[in-house]
């Protein structure tokens, strides 16, 4: 009985899933394409306004400047919000995770280096293999990773440690930067909270949605001034349906 309702809600999660998957693909459809329009007509406005030399002309390339990034930061938003809602609809093949933290590396390092911070990996060579999406997970690690070098504007290092625990894989991310306080750390999840200006509020959000398709969990601890680790599990198996 326990496991026909388990798989039941499992069922009713995954058919969730994929409705808000389905709404937001036509949210985009509508909205991108009036948006390239705004976007178009607002490059041939700023390359016109350009070849004038009056004062008038430069206040108004300024505004329309401004008006090009806010579209730009409206599209963001709805990538971030796509990949979101996405997110509970994992591929899931037989993959080691290791090789998919290494390939990110391989994307961080130089990025990292500008930042003056040092990435440390600590692969458990004897990682077994897991049910992975490794194009979803990328999305983790990304989201993660680019987090982790926000917080050390002034350099420091980052840790990806992986091992085995409690018939679990174990990724730690762990970094050297600013921290957070409890308020942020109780709110980091929530959609569209951010702590930053111009961000979406859903890049922590989409992180947990990816790593609950996995039938895992992620846990945080961070302290202001202390850094920030990040403690993801994901089981060995998947949980049948």
């Amino acid at each position: 009985m326990t496991s026909n309702l388990a798989s039941s809600e499992r069922e009713r999660l995954q058919a969730k899933n994929t409705e808000l998957a389905t709404l937001a693909g036509g949210l985009a459809h509508e909205i991108r394409n009036p948006l390239s329009t705004i976007r178009m007509h607002l490059e041939l406005l700023a390359e016109d306004l350009d070849d004038e030399a009056s004062a008038r002309s430069r206040r108004m390339l300024k505004r329309v400047l401004k008006l090009q990034h806010e579209c730009h930061q409206l599209e963001e938003i709805l990538n971030a919000f796509l990949q979101f809602a996405r997110a509970g609809e994992p591929r899931k093949e037989t993959a080691n995770l290791n090789e998919t933290v290494t390939i990110y590396l391989e994307f961080l390092d130089p990025l990292a280096a500008e930042h003056s911070v040092e990435v440390r990996p600590h692969l458990d060579a004897n990682l077994p293999e897991i049910p992975l999406d490794t194009a979803l997970f990328r999305q983790v690690l990304n989201n993660l990773g680019r987090n982790a070098l926000q917080a050390m504007p002034d350099g420091g290092t980052l840790e990806f440690i992986t091992t085995v625990r409690d018939h679990c894989v174990v990724l730690e991310v762990i970094d050297t930067g600013r921290g957070m306080g409890e308020k942020t750390r109780n709110r980091m999840f929530q959609a569209f909270f951010s702590t930053r200006s111009e961000g979406s509020g859903l890049g922590l959000p989409t992180v947990r949605r990816i790593i609950e398709a996995h039938d895992g969990n992620i846990a945080c601890d961070s302290e202001p001034g202390q850094g920030t680790r990040f403690t993801i599990q994901l089981p060995l198996r998947s949980q049948p349906l």
